[in-house]
């Protein structure tokens, strides 16, 4: 069963940096992959916030990026390569190494090929949990074996590129480290805060799992952790 961690909403963000900051100084040349979104995006002032107090530093780790909108612009408000570097990699002294999807540089199944590469031997993943059960772009359909990879995105995900994170165009395809490379990782951490969250969180928890909900998924593995904050996890 995964370790399930249930924090006030208030100190969500602080607890999990407390988390990472401990396995950070364990593993200096920690080898990480990190989301975008909403979730992460407190965590990631935390974070920024502990290293430019010197309470811990990025410098000998690297970064591996989740997943990138696949017909985005460089620049774009929306991409996660952006998101990522403004919310924490550029407030980072010395930054990590970081892993970008090369969503520009070539075909798309040239980058999400290069990609997959880069995404094996993953010392820890943070992932966030999606309201249909989606983590990364692997939306509904997708399949525990999945490898790194172009997918189609559901309206939902698209949608939230505009509405939500200012992209200039609403995209429709995206590139995600798969559920099967995911699962080699040493270590999952799974982020949910709030209360919209809490039936998938239920979902991906409790019921049978099945490409219905991916994250349920993410229970084969022996070391899942799952950060929720109270309102996330009142219905566990």
């Amino acid at each position: 069963m995964p370790d399930v961690r249930v924090l006030p909403a208030d100190a969500w963000s602080r607890a999990v940096a407390d988390a990472f900051v401990e396995r950070l100084r364990a593993e200096p040349r920690l080898r990480v992959c990190l989301p975008t979104g909403d979730t992460p995006s407190p965590l990631y002032a935390e974070l920024a916030s502990r290293d430019v107090a010197g309470d811990v530093s990025f410098a000998q780790a690297t970064v591996v990026l989740l997943d990138e909108w696949a017909d985005l612009p460089p620049g774009d408000p929306a991409r996660c390569d952006v998101r990522l570097r403004r919310e924490l990699l550029d407030r980072l002294a010395p930054p990590p190494r970081f892993v970008a999807i090369d969503v520009d540089g070539s075909d798309d199944e040239t980058a999400a090929r290069a990609h997959d590469v880069a995404a094996r031997e993953l010392d820890l993943a943070l992932l966030g949990l999606g309201m249909n059960g989606h983590v990364g772009f692997n939306e509904p359909g997708s399949r525990p074996e999945d490898p790194t990879r172009l997918a189609r995105l559901a309206v939902s995900t698209r949608e939230a590129a505009m509405a939500r994170y200012g992209a200039a165009a609403m995209p429709s395809a995206g590139i995600t480290i798969g559920l099967g490379r995911l699962l080699e990782a040493r270590e999952l951490w799974l982020l949910v805060t709030g209360a919209r969250k809490a039936s998938i969180l239920r979902r991906t928890l409790r019921d049978p799992e099945g490409p219905d909900c991916p994250a349920s998924y993410l229970r084969r593995h022996g070391r899942l952790i799952v950060f929720a904050d109270e309102p996330a996890a009142s219905l566990l």
